[in-house]
């Protein structure tokens, strides 16, 4: 019972801060990691309770990288190929190197403590950066591309950074350690492929027939869990695996709905997550080596963000100095390095604690700076330049056509003979199937829900026709768009008066009447009929 009321206070807490946070339009992240302080300071949170959030909080990451991966297609990887295998190869070589040389040389550690503890400050939060790229919209940004670029290439220089540890705990045959790698990741990725390619979308297909959204939740989550664990057995991270998962359906037409599905279950994870962030903070250790803390700290933030920015230098520099800022932070894995490297006697505690204060703290830190990325950028570069996003949906001032049904057939037919740019919306697998033989431009989503709503680009839309007959349907989608789009131009089929009074409420624009129609189709027919 103890155990309940320190779970209902955190989410209290919780509320009540992001509430506050977000009327200072501050993100979410910075009230779960304060809430996580709290209630480790009311209540303490023993050991066993920190390796079960951990746990918890790792699955939000692996949520997190499934739904960025589903914003990737395999060919869209390829044309970022730089990104990852040139900026990101120097940023952790580079960085890895500079402060393992300042380890040695400031702090007299010894060669492979300094190595270790080198590489890990090389690493960025993967959870915070593209958590804040995906919420101000900047992940499809020059510099977001960038730094999820860069991102993507730390997750797979972990592997080496444990091989590194692995090597220097035990006599290892180094060749072998590195053929066996290669081997798992040729297996690795000729698996999760051929999954892909042959299983993957007749799971799908057989869960969205059962028309039970449950059914189609369970087979999204066991298809991300399912990867992320693949990746684990091969020696990769969870959140490695659940990106190529995402990629394998980044050109699926279900990724709309994937996505808003899986959103609500995301952030509440990714809570979870920078609640375990907040939790580790010692205000003891933070107290007694405030002075430290706060130089280490700064000194590493700025020396990882040059290193970065110089990485980047050939780039347009607006984009590099943003990037660099926005990667200047340590990542949560380095947390799990410094433990790592306390149990192998490379570290003392202390240390560990120092740093992994140091780690929390750049963390805190960088929420804030990503939301002022543009104001220093415009403040360093006199001249703004404006930086194309690349949507992942290409339409503006188009029509959205919200269902197949026979009316949803008749106005795609009409709006294609015009030459109108238009997408549809279907959530029926039959129905949508039947328009992608009909070569519709169709989307499988339900039109209610945001993310879905947002993925089409709503807000540029000149207006959004619902066909649907359910009263309550075309008000749920009626009301989603006008919470994203106030000014939308909604058109509504209607079955007499009474459904017409019952959308009053609602600030649609044309509400077309069944019954007035038909009138007026069969006094037309009736003037032209022969007698």
């Amino acid at each position: 019972m103890e155990q309940v009321l320190i779970i209902l206070f955190a989410i209290f807490i919780a509320s009540i801060l992001n509430i506050l946070l977000k009327k200072l339009d501050l993100p979410t992240a910075i009230g779960y990691i304060f809430t996580g302080i709290i209630v480790t300071q009311l209540f303490g949170i023993t050991q066993e309770h920190s390796d079960t959030l951990e746990q918890i909080s790792e699955l939000g990451i692996v949520l997190l990288m499934f739904t960025i991966g589903l914003e990737f297609s395999f060919s869209e990887l390829k044309a970022m190929k730089k990104q990852v295998f040139v900026y990101g190869t120097l940023q952790v070589l580079l960085t890895g190197a500079v402060f393992s040389l300042l380890a040695i040389t400031l702090f007299n550690f010894s060669q492979k403590s300094a190595v270790i503890i080198g590489f890990a400050l090389a690493l960025s939060s993967t959870a915070i950066v593209l958590k804040m790229l995906n919420e101000n919209g900047d992940i499809h940004a020059s510099y977001g591309r960038k730094a999820l670029g860069i991102l993507l290439f730390q997750d797979i220089a972990v592997i080496p950074i444990l091989i590194m540890i692995e090597i220097f705990t035990k006599d290892v045959d180094v060749t072998t350690i590195l053929i066996t790698t290669a081997i798992h990741m040729i297996l690795f990725f000729t698996l999760l492929f051929l999954i892909g390619k042959y299983v993957l979308d007749v799971y799908l297909e057989y869960a969205i027939k059962t028309k039970n959204q449950e059914i189609f939740l369970l087979v999204i989550f066991f298809t991300v869990l399912a990867s992320a664990e693949v990746a684990h057995l091969f020696g990769f991270s969870y959140s490695l695996g659940a990106f190529f998962a995402g990629m394998l359906l980044a050109e699926s037409h279900y990724k709309y709905q994937i996505e808003a599905d899986l959103t609500p279950f995301r952030d509440l994870l990714l809570g979870v997550f920078f609640f375990a962030v907040g939790e580790r903070i010692e205000l003891e250790t933070i107290i007694n080596n405030i002075g430290i803390i706060l130089a280490l700290v700064i000194a590493i933030m700025l020396i990882k963000a040059i290193v970065i920015f110089l990485t980047l230098i050939f780039e347009q520099k607006r984009t590099a100095f943003k990037t660099a800022l926005a990667l200047s932070q340590v990542g949560e894995f380095a947390l799990a390095i410094f433990v790592l490297a306390q149990n192998n006697n490379f570290i003392d505690s202390k240390t560990a604690q120092i740093l992994a204060t140091i780690v929390i703290v750049s963390m805190v830190l960088t929420p804030f700076i990503i939301k002022s990325l543009t104001k220093l950028a415009d403040k360093v570069f006199k001249e703004p330049v404006i930086e194309h996003k690349i949507e992942s949906v290409g339409f503006k001032n188009h029509i959205v056509v919200c269902g197949y049904g026979p009316l949803g057939k008749k106005v795609c037919s009409d709006l294609k003979k015009k030459g109108f740019d238009y997408l549809l919306v279907e959530h029926d697998l039959k129905l949508y199937q039947e328009a992608i033989e009909d070569n519709q431009p169709a989307f499988f989503g339900n039109a209610a829900q945001v993310a879905v709503l947002e993925s089409i680009n709503i807000k540029d839309a000149a207006a959004v026709i619902i066909t649907f007959h359910n009263l309550e349907k075309i008000r749920l989608i009626a009301q989603a768009v006008l919470d994203l789009a106030p000014r939308a131009h909604i058109v509504v089929r209607v079955r007499g008066k009474e459904e017409q009074e019952a959308l009053k409420e609602i600030n649609i624009d044309s509400v077309v009447s069944t019954v007035d129609t038909l009138s007026k189709e069969m006094i037309k027919e009736l003037l032209y009929c022969n007698i």
